[in-house]
């Protein structure tokens, strides 16, 4: 793979840059990062080893490929030399809400765009990364933008149109996910388990639950069934997360997430 340029260093560009690494997707000395500021690409450097580049010129000598990764609300000041810049480079952006259309503006030599949505375990090469592009891929493209997102899990070629929705899901799944074992650390502390006990089963039950339900193949409910049993203890917990709407909360959230990415979409 040759050089990838992060135009951003905030948490998702670091998981991807840990994850390409993990992976030995490529040297650290291809691997470069810029922000305006200079303390989040230089923070990421320091501890990854990559290059921080101090200009744009900097970070795209040399570059063929170009992540975008900043706030995407930072997208409307952009600086405008950037269509020169990427000028015959494919551009890839993980900007929440940022249609293909906006970005084309920004970026409109690109050779083409990609707009991606990772999700933070690609630090560990465990992500999984809807993507769409503005033209449709050459194989050299394509076989960047596979090797590229491959190194931080699996990926999966969607519609723009379902953009916004999995932004809410995948990519802040994890975070849902997270409140969920913090919820369930609390009720284990609350129950008297000793804190770290119930920490450590919090995150082992949550951990192997998900690698069962991904090995088997089967729908959840259909392991949620199996350790079911009629006027046993988990009954009495799952009505209780039916009395307070456990799966009505969950979809308000995901529809909430997704109504936020649709809102960043409204410049374009």
């Amino acid at each position: 793979m040759s050089k990838i340029a992060f135009l951003g260093a905030g948490n998702l560009a670091a998981a991807m840059v840990d994850g390409l690494i993990a992976q030995g997707a490529t040297a650290k000395s291809d691997l470069a990062c810029f922000t305006a500021s200079g303390h989040s690409a230089r923070a990421l450097a320091v501890r990854t080893g990559i290059v921080q580049a101090t200009t744009l010129d900097e970070l795209l000598d040399g570059a063929d490929l170009l992540v975008v990764a900043f706030k995407p609300q930072h997208l409307a000041a952009a600086d405008t030399r950037l269509a020169e810049l990427t000028a015959g480079r494919l551009v890839i952006s993980v900007l929440a809400g940022k249609r293909l259309a906006t970005l084309a503006r920004v970026f409109a030599l690109a050779r083409n765009l990609v707009r991606a949505m990772p999700n933070t375990p690609a630090a560990i090469g465990a992500a999984i990364t809807p993507y769409c592009p503005l033209h449709p891929l050459t194989d050299t493209d394509a076989a960047a933008v596979a090797a590229l997102l491959g190194a931080f899990g699996q990926h999966l070629p969607i519609g723009e149109e379902h953009m916004d929705a999995v932004t809410a899901l995948s990519a802040g799944g994890p975070a849902f996910l997270f409140e969920f074992v913090a919820a369930l650390r609390d009720a284990g502390i609350a129950a008297n388990l000793p804190a770290e006990i119930s920490a450590r089963l919090s995150v082992e039950t949550v951990l192997g639950a998900a690698r069962l339900l991904a090995r088997r193949g089967v729908d959840p409910e259909t392991l949620r069934n199996q350790v079911t049993s009629p006027n046993g203890t988990t009954l009495a917990g799952l009505k209780k997360m039916e009395a307070g709407n456990f799966r009505a909360t969950m979809r308000e959230t995901i529809l909430a997430a997704q109504a936020r990415a649709a809102e960043l979409s409204k410049d374009g």
